[in-house]
């Protein structure tokens, strides 16, 4: 498979996974601000978002000392001009990727893309309220998770499929590694929160952030401890948007492609499957902030063995 194919799959992966995560995390957030009922500064509302999206610097040197505000970051996050990770900048990669590869996914794929883009490129660039913005979140998460179910029903399962798959596993990874990290240290210090209302908000808006309330109810009965919330978005197994799964499916893609004289990227892929593989004590051993610390840079060095073995 030709390199610049193989970019473009990845990439198209990324760039999609990333305006979902990020449209479901705005959506969470915004819901959670009204169910939560507590008063709270937009500054302590919005910038967990900023840290999650590594964008934190970015938005300052933006607004200079504008402060945070929430119309300022919704816009910021959807359509800014000087965001590159904003979710209308990733829907245009999205769709620019997918142009390249036209030949290697199925016509229903290239509908959807076009499709997506065009309804989001106007509405996104529009000035957003937190009423009209959370529809728009939601539309574009279930336009996400529809693009999905096509790949999975229409598209051949060969090299191309492993690469749209390692992208996207890669990206999913990186940002539940993000959020937990970001949300872990906003939950856990205060510990006269325990067993509250605003405590039962915080984590539920965490594993909402990931999907995975409902999956986490009916697997943990015990209420929302921090080393089982932490074990299910880290270790288990079978839960779509843990880091163990999506690491799972990146070995299985690099498997599909082959990784013989790729020396880099097998030794990356390699630590970084020894990493998920500790248990949940040694984990919490290590601490877990110190842990995820370790696991980014891990999935950052297999991004960029990657590039230098498979895409230049």
């Amino acid at each position: 498979m030709l390199s610049r194919l193989a970019d473009s799959m990845y990439w198209m992966a990324r760039y999609l996974e990333r305006a979902g995560e990020t449209a479901r995390l705005m959506e969470i957030n915004l819901l959670y601000l009204i169910e939560a009922e507590e008063d709270m500064s937009e500054d302590d509302r919005w910038r967990p978002i900023l840290q999650i999206a590594s964008a934190e610097e970015l938005y300052e040197q933006h607004h200079g000392s504008g402060g945070i505000s929430t119309s300022r970051v919704l816009q910021f996050v959807a359509a800014g001009r000087n965001n590159p990770s904003a979710i209308r900048s990733c829907l245009r990669l999205f769709r620019e990727n997918a142009r390249v590869a036209r030949d290697r996914i199925s016509k229903e794929m290239w509908e959807a893309v076009n499709e997506i883009w065009m309804s989001f490129d106007e509405r996104l660039k529009g000035t957003l309220t937190a009423e009209r913005a959370g529809a728009l979140f939601v539309e574009l998460r279930n336009q996400v998770a529809r693009f999905n179910g096509l790949v999975t029903s229409t598209m051949m399962r060969g090299e191309a499929y492993a690469f749209f798959q390692l992208g996207g596993c890669l990206e999913r990874a990186d940002m539940t590694c993000r959020i937990l990290d970001v949300k872990y240290h906003i939950i856990l210090p205060d510990l006269s929160m325990v067993g509250s209302a605003l405590d039962y908000y915080q984590w539920a808006a965490l594993l909402k952030s990931l999907s995975g309330f409902e999956a986490f109810r009916r697997s943990c009965h015990s209420g929302f401890l921090p080393a089982d919330v932490a074990e299910f978005v880290v270790l288990n197994n079978d839960f779509p948007r843990s880091v163990a799964f999506s690491v799972d499916r990146i070995r299985a893609a690099l498997q599909i492609i082959g990784t013989d004289g790729k020396e880099a990227t097998r030794a990356a892929c390699d630590e970084l499957c020894d990493k998920v593989r500790l248990s949940k004590d040694e984990i919490l051993a290590e601490g877990l902030h110190e842990y995820l610390e370790d696991l980014l840079p891990r999935i950052g060095r297999l991004h960029n063995s990657l590039a230098e073995e498979f895409f230049q």
